[in-house]
């Protein structure tokens, strides 16, 4: 059944597997125009903030990096630069390279991992990505590949994959030789190539004619793309701020139908963070080979197609293999794979870029370390405003479609922003109701 033309029904997606947690979506469409977009988040609250509440200093990196197994690293990232700010602690030099390089793993198997296997698909008009594999085996075998030399730099500097345990507030437990990375180096020089013709193979992709006019929001980090670190935050529209500052302009609040928060920026409204924040707010910061390559790929210094956003992850592979290359050919192993911290009474403040976008992390330390309070603030739940925005001006232009046509189309909008839990290609069932 169409229902081409009814001016009254009710989308319900009954369940959304990658919007950080299980959830739904429901869609309410009055006299031919969608009047309201609800992403409904029924995950039970995890509570990983009162979890770190009477624990040391020293845990928050590894307990947080539980709360996602596809980016554990942006966790304990910004969990040690929350906790080194409040200790007065800088970490810079050869270790501070090693967590650049740790997060450069992170940020090439998870792009890769999406591109390839959970978004593609949809461009290609595919179930998934075992269908792709059927019928395209050596791009998909490419694919793997390239989140195989992320893997293999999560597991030479952070001692495993998922979940790493070789990293520690100050740095981490032991450095790798050089011995060690050579053999990553070598994948890194076929992997710069391969992640170039990503670039390319996506940007042959049809995207829908959809822009967002919402804030972009990103770190800056002075003289090169923000990964791993930024001591300020900037938008699209102007604002300019320090990480400490980040509790004054962002605000979460509780929602109905959602048990995860929903930020905006104080006064302004809905925001969003992730590749299409990073890229145009940071477009003049990327390393020559992805800049060609984002050129080539079609990108101008800004983008707003969230459709296009799979080309922009295909451009920070470029860079992040690029700058993995670069680091691991300049590494001279520290003295010290750690600098000491000493815990004191103190609030401190850390944000890096996921590859979902901004993380922010808060720890209030008590003066033996204890900590007394933390909030973390994902990408995904920062999004979430907005998302339902886009939603709503999506489907609203789409409503002639047929059921099974405007199932597929969300799912796909959906996916562009490519929120936290990723899971199955198939996540919405749509039931179509009208009245």
């Amino acid at each position: 059944m169409t229902h081409r033309g009814s001016p009254n029904r009710t989308l319900h997606v009954g369940a959304l597997a990658r919007v950080e947690g299980e959830g739904a979506m429901h869609v309410q469409v009055r006299d031919g125009r969608v009047r309201d977009v609800q992403l409904q988040i029924y995950e039970p609250p995890r509570f990983f903030e009162a979890f770190l509440r009477g624990r040391a200093f020293s845990e928050p990196p590894d307990i947080t990096a539980r709360i996602c197994g596809i980016c554990p690293v942006a966790y304990q990232m910004s969990a040690c630069r929350a906790i080194e700010d409040a200790c007065g602690v800088g970490v810079d030099g050869g270790v501070g390279d090693l967590r650049r390089l740790l997060y450069c793993g992170e940020w090439i198997e998870s792009h890769a991992l999406h591109v390839y296997l959970l978004h593609a698909p949809d461009f290609l008009g595919l179930d998934g990505a075992v269908d792709f594999a059927r019928q395209q085996r050596a791009v998909v075998e490419r694919g793997l590949q390239l989140k195989k030399v992320g893997n293999q730099i999560m597991e030479v500097v952070g001692g495993r994959a998922i979940h790493p345990v070789n990293v520690r507030v100050g740095g981490f437990y032991r450095a790798p030789t050089r011995q060690e990375l050579a053999p990553v180096a070598e994948r890194l020089r076929w992997a710069v190539d391969a992640a170039v013709a990503t670039v390319e193979w996506v940007a042959g992709f049809d995207f829908p004619d959809f822009e967002v006019d919402h804030e972009l929001v990103a770190l800056q980090q002075p003289g090169t793309y923000p990964i791993d670190a930024g001591v300020r935050i900037e938008s699209s529209g102007g604002l300019d701020f320090a990480v400490a500052d980040f509790e004054q302009h962002v605000i979460e609040e509780h929602v109905a139908h959602s048990n995860a928060l929903h930020a905006h920026l104080q006064g302004r409204g809905p925001y969003l963070v992730g590749p299409l924040a990073r890229f145009s707010l940071n477009a003049s910061r990327l390393s020559p080979v992805a800049a060609q390559a984002a050129t080539a790929g079609g990108l101008g210094p800004v983008c707003r197609n969230p459709f296009r956003s799979i080309v922009v992850r295909a451009v920070e592979i470029v860079y992040a293999c690029e700058e993995a290359s670069r680091l691991i050919e300049g590494y001279e192993p520290p003295a010290q794979p750690f600098v000491a911290v000493t815990p004191r009474a103190a609030t401190g403040y850390g944000c890096t870029e996921a590859p979902r976008g901004l993380l922010f992390h808060r720890y209030n330390l008590a003066a033996d370390g204890t900590v007394e309070a933390a909030r973390i603030v994902p990408p995904t739940s920062q999004n979430q405003a907005a998302i339902e925005d886009d939603l709503r001006r999506f489907v609203d232009t789409r409503l002639e479609l047929p059921s099974d046509e405007l199932t597929a189309a969300c799912e796909q909008a959906i996916r562009n922003y490519d929120p936290c839990i990723s899971c199955a290609t198939h996540f919405l069932d749509l039931e179509v109701q009208r009245w």
